[in-house]
């Protein structure tokens, strides 16, 4: 059974929540303590984190990015901000998608169910670990992790999605359309913009590794991998 977290302030959509994920089998949790909300993460160890933006004393964002210091486990944000900056905070603080309120309650299932499967389901369950390689440059999926030299960095399940993808085309390119595909199994409920998000954030993460220039845009198709570290240990 999986394991939820629900880090709502307000009684009453704990309780729907609560009702609604406890209906589909999993297992809900809820946070009392909102000044300790990631010592309150820590001791569930959830599977998946639902996360209002508006809590006392501090706001989700700022619990988000604590959670991902500890954990790359699926943060979906459930919030009454609907404007887009708000969706883009979200998910340059570690969020892996944004629900406002209010909302339906078969929405906020369809995307539990689509954060899960993604991290721990069909996709994640292999008898071999997958290994994805381009001239040195090492992904392994399962484990969320990039790897150059001796330096390893963490990735969310959507950056690791998008560098396998990049991988997986190179030298083609990765059209928006199959990157959408590939990190939302629903479009219907995707703001155009996240995916510009979502590929800030892998542009960051090439530049811990020091690649500099490694995503290149292809205007009116998508993205492309662009090999430059190969090409500086050349020189």
């Amino acid at each position: 059974m999986h394991k939820i977290l629900i880090v709502e302030d307000d009684p009453k959509i704990t309780e729907l929540l609560l009702s609604t994920i406890e209906k589909y089998g999993y297992e809900g949790i809820r946070v009392n303590d909102f000044q300790h909300v990631l010592e309150e993460f820590n001791a569930a160890k959830p599977d998946l984190v639902l996360l209002d933006v508006n809590l006392p004393s501090y706001d989700g964002y700022y619990w988000c990015r604590q959670i991902r210091n500890a954990s790359i486990c699926p943060v979906l944000f459930i919030s009454a901000r609907d404007g887009e900056m708000d969706q883009i905070m979200a998910l340059e603080n570690g969020g892996d998608d944004y629900i406002t309120k209010p909302f339906h309650a078969g929405i906020v299932v369809a995307k539990i169910q689509s954060q899960l499967r993604r991290a721990y389901g069909e996709y994640a369950a292999r008898n071999s670990e997958r290994v994805l390689e381009q001239e040195g440059l090492i992904l392994y999926p399962e484990r969320q992790e990039l790897k150059l030299g001796d330096t390893v960095i963490p990735l969310t399940k959507k950056e690791s999605d998008i560098v396998e993808s990049l991988i997986e085309r190179y030298p083609r390119v990765a059209s928006r359309e199959a990157l959408l595909e590939k990190l939302w199994d629903d479009q219907t409920y995707v703001d155009e913009n996240t995916i510009n998000v979502n590929i800030t954030r892998v542009r960051k993460k090439f530049q811990e590794l020091g690649i500099e220039d490694a995503l290149v845009t292809v205007r009116g198709m998508g993205y492309r991998l662009n090999v430059t570290w190969a090409k500086e240990n050349c020189e």
